[in-house]
């Protein structure tokens, strides 16, 4: 991907964005929000068209310099605007804050802040929140409430607290008005038309945008996040490397969710400081848990970026955020087996075709090939071949690539239907993750243990941890 599409995600956010907040107890309308969005476009308008006027009489070395300073400016006002649409705008510039496909370093640092230190809302409005979901004060509630947010997202921030009962807690609180902003921009099809169409300009934006919907409005309901977490939970309860962590009912409802307070370490921690060995760990560890969950539990965590990880050494990774989650029913299950059998176990570029136009993947009787077919989809799978692999920021590149629609043969007549939307965050996101780890694995031989029609023994230390639980699980 050219560096202009990435920043062509981001001006979506910008020139489009949905729900700023203010600091106060409600959302601004939307022609205010658009407003002061269309105030930041137009500040790096004007900054650009400057910027382009000094560089004519500037040397070479001036130009570089003054390139430098533009990046610069220029992402800390788009990560200021991000950081104050919470919401599905801020989702995005999380999203692209580590896509790698050419995003200018600036930009990349600047948006990374939205990982998981986006601008809060005061402590005494949180607070108030708390209130008016239980009727009763933090003070009553809790034995210590610390007003200053540990985390900040895009629909709501988490506090620390110490329950009653002595147990450490962390209480994500939603922000008030950004159920009514959100309803209120989702309801603008035109605008996400138009956002759809600059992002995947060769599928069919409707059925997109319904799927998108759904699952943003559920975000928005903590209960039923409650519900994903407690599911997950209970899925992975006694798991050697995988926690997810006990959500507190009694201190849970519709805008509030308590759950036990978790501990490790951040993303960038690991990326950064840890030694290869271990970051080769958490990549396996994270890999395990999307595919183990999509196969055998039918579901898939829709949210993977920085933020949403905590690691301790040994490939032990806490999995935070419930809120998208995608359920498969058997018949999507059967068409991702069916994509494997074909590409991967055994490999037949026919019969391949007909399962993604079956699937609503490629329009039927396309003019290209079937080995054209397989060569588009086939980079999806390239990691799954029977030796070990380092996940590469250029891979990870390349994946961005093929979703978002490089022009090709195959391009145009592909398609991107309704239950292929959320399975998409591997290839934007979870791929990104492995890439800034290095991880390397034989991901063909870590499969083969999720995979049901191959259920193959453990490859890894990892998988021998696992395949115990699995044999205690089922005893």
């Amino acid at each position: 991907m050219k560096k202009r599409s990435i920043l062509g995600l981001v001006g979506v956010a910008v020139v489009g964005g949905w729900a700023l907040l203010r600091q106060t107890d409600a959302f601004e309308s939307r022609a205010g929000r658009t407003t002061q969005l269309a105030r930041v476009g137009g500040r790096i308008g004007r900054r650009t068209a400057m910027h382009k006027a000094r560089k004519v009489f500037a040397s070479a070395e001036r130009r570089e310099v003054l390139d430098r300073e533009h990046e610069l400016r220029t992402a800390e006002d788009v990560a200021g605007a991000l950081g104050n649409m919470k919401g599905a705008m801020m989702k995005l510039g999380q999203l692209a804050s580590f896509l790698d496909a050419g995003l200018p370093e600036p930009m990349r640092e600047a948006l990374a802040t939205l990982q998981q230190d986006a601008p809060p809302m005061t402590g005494e409005l949180a607070a108030e929140v708390v209130e008016r979901e239980f009727g009763s004060t933090v003070d009553t509630l809790f034995a210590e409430w610390d007003p200053v947010p540990i985390a900040a997202a895009s629909i709501g921030q988490v506090h620390r607290a110490i329950t009653r009962d002595g147990r450490a807690v962390a209480v994500k609180v939603q922000y008030p008005g950004v159920d009514s902003a959100i309803r209120a921009d989702l309801a603008n099809t035109a605008l996400l038309t138009q956002a759809m169409g600059m992002m995947f300009p060769g599928f069919e934006p409707g059925p997109v945008i319904a799927e998108l919907k759904a699952r943003i409005l559920e975000e928005l309901d903590y209960r039923l996040e409650a519900e994903n977490q407690r599911a997950f939970g209970r899925f992975y309860k006694g798991h050697p490397f995988i926690r997810v962590p006990a959500v507190v009912d009694e201190l849970s409802g519709g805008r509030v969710l308590t759950s036990e307070l978790a501990e490790g370490v951040r993303f960038a921690v690991v990326a950064n400081e840890w030694p290869q060995e271990e970051r080769d760990l958490a990549g396996e560890a994270i890999y395990r848990y999307v595919f183990r969950s999509i196969y055998r539990m039918k579901a898939f965590n829709g949210d993977p970026h920085p933020g949403n990880y905590l690691f301790q050494p040994g490939g032990r990774v806490t999995f935070l955020d419930y809120g998208l989650v995608k359920h498969f029913d058997d018949g999507t299950l059967h068409t991702f087996e069916s994509m494997i059998r074909h590409i991967v176990l055994s490999p037949d570029a026919s019969r391949f075709r007909a399962v993604v136009e079956d699937a609503g993947l490629l329009r039927r009787a396309a003019p290209v090939t079937d080995d054209q077919v397989v060569d588009y989809f086939g980079h999806f799978y390239d990691l799954l071949t029977d030796e070990p692999k380092v996940v590469t920021h250029e891979y990870a590149s390349e994946t961005v690539q093929q979703l978002l629609g490089v022009p090709g043969p195959v391009t145009k007549w592909a398609n991107l239907p309704p239950g292929f939307v959320i399975i998409q965050r591997i290839n934007l996101g979870l791929y990104a993750i492995l890439a800034e780890l290095g991880s390397r694995r034989n991901w063909l031989r870590v499969a083969r243990e999720l995979w049901p029609a191959t259920n193959d023994g453990p490859s890894t230390e990892l998988g021998r941890e696992e395949a115990a639980w699995l044999a205690a699980k089922t005893a």
